[in-house]
């Protein structure tokens, strides 16, 4: 049905703040809540009772805006009891607080517009990668559901396991790091470059940071050039019973020399095969040359997992700065 002019307010039962009596006033501001109160139709609507007694709309007093007055001025001693406004009846006007059920609620009435923004901005920020058993929401053919990250992460086989970038260090460890989950590990080396010439050495480590330095063959191979255009290159050669799994010639000795490299790790846990393989490859600028370097190297240390690799000096030279990344391959 609708209305010519405001549509009533009706339905809504409201008891107002409490006014205190001032002598020789009839006039007094309305408010609910500390608010004027204008939300009405009629003088009809108000029950108001004054020295314990409920005075007659209209006769006793009569509303305007957020005034109610008295027919006579009010003395010294006088109680305003309470001021109750009842709403017309068939409609239910402004709910009371903490009445409205999900059931009363429409489907699809909450719009983006009367959702708060500060509900994620204002939200702690999950600053690393999701546990397998943290949940999303997705909606599957229409239906809110939850999901765990484990079902919906990508699925790569390779797998991260350390990074790390430091520079004026005597040495880089990875400790611990192997695990029996993977036979297979990569480790990317780049900008690697010693304070002054050094031959790059790189050895397994058991537990923590135990170090071993015995049991290495090797064969090695590299070629270069020169910035006179002359070529070189050093026939395969090899060491027995080492102390160092793999030992390249001198890297450069600045920012713009640096080494690059990747390292292949075949099996370090296994504790029953002799083959437990190193193999790498590199280019790396040395002042004018260029080389080219391919090593292989296996420990023949039984018995033993390898947890991790140590990366230093063959003498006593920092290291400039390095950047390594391992990761396991499924």
């Amino acid at each position: 049905m609708a209305y010519i002019g405001k549509s009533p307010i009706i339905g809504n039962f409201v008891k107002l703040d409490a006014i205190t009596a001032v002598n020789g006033q009839a006039a007094y501001t309305m408010q609910n809540g500390g608010s004027n109160f204008t939300d009405y139709e009629s003088v009809n609507q108000f029950l108001v009772s004054l020295n314990g007694t409920i005075q007659a709309p209209t006769d006793s007093f009569t509303v305007s805006g957020s005034t109610l007055t008295f027919a006579s001025n009010l003395a010294t001693g006088d109680v305003i009891d309470f001021i109750m406004v009842f709403g017309n009846s068939l409609s239910a006007g402004v709910p009371t607080d903490a009445t409205v059920s999900t059931a009363k609620i429409v489907d699809d009435a909450v719009t983006a517009a009367k959702i708060n923004n500060d509900i994620i901005s204002g939200s702690t920020e999950l600053a690393t990668t999701p546990a397998d058993t943290d949940e999303f929401l997705i909606s599957d053919a229409g239906t809110i559901k939850r999901i765990d990250y484990s079902h919906i992460k990508g699925s790569s086989d390779w797998v991260k396991l350390a990074n790390s970038t430091v520079s004026s260090v005597s040495s880089l460890s990875f400790e611990d790091t192997f695990t029996d989950d993977y036979q297979y590990y990569k480790i990317f080396i780049k900008d690697f470059y010693f304070s002054s010439a050094d031959i790059p050495v790189f050895n397994y480590l058991t537990s923590g940071s135990t170090q071993v330095t015995t049991g290495y063959f090797t064969v090695s191979n590299y070629a270069y050039g020169t910035t006179g255009s002359s070529t070189g290159g050093q026939a395969w050669r090899h060491w027995n019973g080492d102390d160092h799994g793999l030992a390249i010639t001198n890297t450069g000795t600045s920012a713009d020399s640096p080494m690059w490299c990747e390292l292949t790790l075949l099996n370090p846990r296994s504790t029953t095969k002799r083959r437990l393989s190193i193999c790498l490859s590199g280019m790396y600028g040395n002042d004018s040359n260029l080389y080219s370097e391919t090593i292989r190297s296996f420990n023949s240390n039984t018995g033993t997992a390898f947890g991790g690799i140590k990366i230093q000096g063959n003498g006593s030279q920092t290291i400039g700065s390095i950047t390594a990344t391992v990761y396991g391959i499924k």
